[in-house]
């Protein structure tokens, strides 16, 4: 439960590299995530490029922090791999919650940058990563060393709690 309750959204970075095999548990975190028909619809490209990473922070107003990171995942959906249809997207927020939660436990910060639905930021990533069609990219994950703490949130709301019936 501490990982999960002291997961917050990091967005500033001192800077040092993420070795591979760090990168590696990253990724493995997100394909253990659970998918429906374990359809495993995802894709993911790791970007550690500066001139990328540069890019990339203009393709949303809320991903200014790219730049300053040493690294993004960015989770894509790939749809030629989707066997139930629509689902590519629960099934890759799930690999997404597996990253942020991964780098919190091994005490880096990440946050999570939507692109998907918005077309626009869709094809702007598309573009800048040189990704087919059937790729859709549906967030972009800065992390690295954490320049910055926060406190963990209590979000538990009783009031958004419903037993049996509404």
């Amino acid at each position: 439960m501490d990982i999960i309750l002291t997961r917050r959204s990091i967005r500033k970075y001192t800077g040092e590299q993420i070795p591979e095999p760090l990168i590696k548990d990253l990724l493995a975190a997100a394909m253990s995530a659970p998918s429906a028909q374990n359809q495993q619809p995802w894709q993911f490209v790791v970007v550690n490029q500066p001139e990328l990473l540069k890019e990339l922070s203009k393709c949303s107003p809320y991903a200014q922090m790219v730049d300053k990171a040493p690294l993004v995942i960015v989770v894509c959906g790939d749809t030629h791999l989707e066997q139930a249809k629509g689902f590519w997207v629960q099934d890759c927020s799930a690999a997404t919650q597996n990253i942020l939660l991964a780098a919190n436990q091994r005490g880096l910060g990440a946050v999570w940058v939507g692109l998907y639905p918005r077309e626009e930021r869709v094809d702007i990533v598309r573009n800048i990563l040189g990704m087919p069609d059937h790729i859709i990219p549906l967030a972009l994950i800065p992390i690295g060393h954490p320049a910055e703490a926060k406190e963990p949130a209590n979000r538990y709301n009783p009031a958004k709690v419903h037993y049996n019936k509404w």
